[in-house]
């Protein structure tokens, strides 16, 4: 489960990545901003028992008390979306082996625009699928239809040559709500999987955490063990573990101080080394880091 050769960066990809040999990932993961315009932030809070000041109704009907410990955000945000794209994904064909393939994470403000974007680098004919992910919570709109699916753009380097474990794939679970649960099987490209849960195991607290279910099927499926994984825009470190946890190697990258934090203590189990920052072993926090200058 401790792959050698894990790795955390914290950088911009627009510099790391030209520093990564060619051929070298069998799988890229990235999830990147998807341009919202907004701050994405995301509020940690812990709660206590608290019969008289409670502000929230717990099982049994016993009252808690929200306390907030912290937020964790960045500006999604970006003038030229597509032309910030295009160089790093040109560095990803570059990078992934041949016959590597490429998961791009998107919704639908702008996934129109990465389509083509994604044509002109790798080819229309490496275009594989469209996976839908949809997903329940969140908010509703009451002039449109709620958005509730993401896309991922599976690409591979060459068309004719990729890793596609069919036997995993069919041998994975696939819930589904009610009766359509009987599309399940076999494996189809639209997958419904609850967002993470606020108070689940897996939180972080880092926003827009993606479900480990998600990467862990796309890696299982499409790549074999002791393979690299790259993840470029990585967060709260999803990829990582869901790679680390299947025997792959893993290299995360991201220049946000608050997502290279959370990877520092997510993946630890991984025994992953580190670029662009050092531990702090002294701090009363053993999250804290302290980053190269």
């Amino acid at each position: 489960m401790q792959s050698a050769g894990n790795s955390i960066i914290c950088g911009d990809s627009a510099s790391v990545l030209p520093t990564l040999p060619d051929e070298s990932a069998r799988l890229i993961y990235i999830d990147p901003p998807f341009n919202t315009g907004k701050t994405q932030t995301l509020n940690r809070i812990k709660v206590v028992a608290d019969a008289v000041n409670g502000d929230r109704v717990g099982f049994g009907g016993r009252a808690y008390r929200s306390i907030r410990i912290g937020s964790q955000g960045y500006d999604d945000t970006f003038d030229g979306y597509i032309d910030f794209l295009a160089p790093l994904l040109a560095e990803a064909r570059r990078i992934l082996t041949s016959d590597g393939s490429l998961f791009f994470h998107i919704d639908q403000r702008e996934s129109h625009y990465c389509r083509l974007l994604l044509d002109s680098i790798f080819g229309v004919e490496s275009f594989m699928n469209e996976i839908i992910w949809a997903y329940d919570f969140g908010g509703r709109s009451k002039r449109k239809w709620a958005a509730k699916h993401d896309s991922i753009f599976w690409y591979a380097k060459d068309p004719n040559q990729y890793v596609f474990n069919a036997d995993v794939a069919n041998s994975l679970n696939y819930p589904m709500p009610g009766d359509a649960a009987e599309f399940a099987r076999p494996p189809v490209d639209v997958w419904w999987n609850t967002i993470v849960p606020t108070n689940g195991k897996e939180r972080t607290g880092y926003p827009t955490q993606k479900p480990l279910a998600i990467l862990k099927r796309l890696i299982a499926v499409h790549s074999d063990p002791s393979d690299h994984i790259l993840d470029f825009f990585a967060g709260s470190g999803t990829t990582g573990e869901a790679a680390a946890r299947l025997g792959r190697c893993f290299t995360m990258i991201d220049v946000n101080y608050d997502a290279v934090t959370t990877m520092f203590t997510r993946l630890a189990f991984a025994n992953p080394t580190f670029q662009g920052f050092v531990p702090d072993a002294h701090a009363e926090d053993t999250r804290q880091l302290v980053l190269e200058t």
